[in-house]
């Protein structure tokens, strides 16, 4: 068995490029379940954000495929154009990279939540369509413990941040007066929950745009005003800021759109942040008169200092523990196997030792089969136990020779 991970990312490709190898839910579900059919793959996970896109598979030690060449065929593009875009990873590389990944320390925000929100979605997802196998399901729900042990035990500054975050710690150092401020947030996922809850918390007078056909079911921010999505070009001549989040695979707003709301603009600038990838917001927007637009890689983590320094190797330790764990269960699973048929064998030289001698004792059939069941699980307690603290007191190559030459003895002997 084997990991094998490949993934695009912020420090490797651009929002355009990133945006060509996004997956929509619907088509990460069919994927993966297509991708399950093919020999050698046990099981398969999707990450994709809107700042990367990652594909997990766990395969047979021997599997030959291409996830480059996989991934290239379902975008319907050439491999050798965006070749250096990508990442691949096997096995003890893989593994670290999502330990460090979903405790937010590979992100464009240091620290930041939502990198873990999207790492256990993602392995729901592979849950729902039966795509996972046994040992993706460990690794990535060990490699969510870890991250939920760094948040409690490591202290980050400015930790948790999101996008929004940062812009608005940029926009006021800049001087823009939030609460003075009208916004509007395009999108309802988590991004644009997170989004208006932010702005909302500055001061600024926040309106939410929802899709009309689930108006009645969507919660919006306490505080926060809401408007039907189709709303949105009408109410921005009255916006300063608008933020756009959506995983709609059209632009939210054109360059058409925006310039005919500002001929009727009662504020003399305006700024757009998009986070969507792909885009929300058509680039030629961004040169507009008195327009700013942003988009999500404008966010970048700043300079690191000495305080994250010792942050990143406080967790680089807990991180490593849990690695540790992990590899210790990948350890007992794969001599799993050996174990019980080593049981098995040692029960079976002991029914042949005591059980005969059971026979000829003065019993009742009754009281035999009740002296030989009471025997027979006390002495799987007791090979258990040997067995188990063999383990415990021998390194692992020591244990695995141990249990080999037990085997040999054995089967010798048959």
């Amino acid at each position: 068995m084997s990991i094998h991970m490949i993934g695009i990312d912020h420090t490797t490709a651009d929002v355009d490029t990133r945006a060509i190898f996004a997956f929509t839910k619907k088509r990460s579900e069919e994927i993966m379940r297509e991708w399950l059919e093919l020999p050698g793959i046990y099981g398969a996970i999707v990450l994709s954000t809107c700042n990367r896109m990652e594909v997990w598979l766990s395969v047979q030690e021997e599997w030959d495929g291409s996830l480059l060449s996989m991934v290239c065929e379902e975008k319907k593009v050439k491999e050798e154009q965006y070749r250096d875009c990508f990442s691949l990873r096997i096995d003890h590389e893989a593994i670290e990279h999502l330990f460090w990944l979903t405790c937010g320390l590979k992100s464009q925000i240091l620290a930041e939540d939502q990198i873990l929100t999207q790492i256990k979605n993602a392995l729901a997802l592979s849950r729902e369509n039966e795509t996972t196998d046994s040992v993706l399901e460990v690794l990535f729900r060990r490699a969510v413990t870890a991250a939920k042990r760094v948040k409690t035990e490591v202290a980050f500054s400015r930790a948790n941040e999101t996008a929004v975050d940062q812009a608005i710690y940029m926009l006021r150092h800049q001087g823009f007066l939030f609460d003075q401020a009208v916004c509007m947030v395009v999108g309802n996922g988590e991004m644009g929950k997170l989004a208006a809850q932010s702005l909302q918390q500055t001061g600024a007078d926040v309106t939410v745009t929802i899709r009309q056909y689930r108006s009645g079911v969507v919660e919006i921010p306490q505080g926060c005003s809401r408007i039907n999505y189709g709303e949105r070009l009408d109410f921005l001549p009255e916006c300063d800021l608008v933020v756009s989040a959506t995983a709609s695979p059209n632009y939210t707003f054109t360059e058409a759109q925006v310039r005919e709301a500002k001929s009727q603009h009662r504020k003399r600038h305006l700024i757009f942040i998009d986070l969507a990838v792909p885009r929300d917001v058509e680039p030629a927007v961004g040169e507009m008169d008195n327009i700013i637009l942003y988009d999500i890689d404008d966010f970048k983590a700043g300079k690191m200092t000495e305080s994250v320094k010792c942050s990143m190797e406080q967790s680089g330790v807990i991180l490593q523990e849990e690695i540790d764990e992990f590899y210790g269960w990948l350890d007992s699973r794969k001599v799993l196997p050996l174990i019980l048929d080593l049981k098995d064998h040692a029960m079976d030289d002991f029914d042949f030792r005591v059980h005969k001698a059971i026979g000829k004792l003065p019993l009742e059939n009754k009281e035999r089969e009740q002296l030989q069941t009471t025997v027979d699980t006390a002495a799987g307690k007791v090979v258990a136990k040997l067995l188990f603290c063999l383990r415990e007191s021998l390194g692992k190559e020591e244990f695995q020779r141990c249990l080999e030459s037990l085997d040999e003895m054995y089967h010798g002997e048959n």
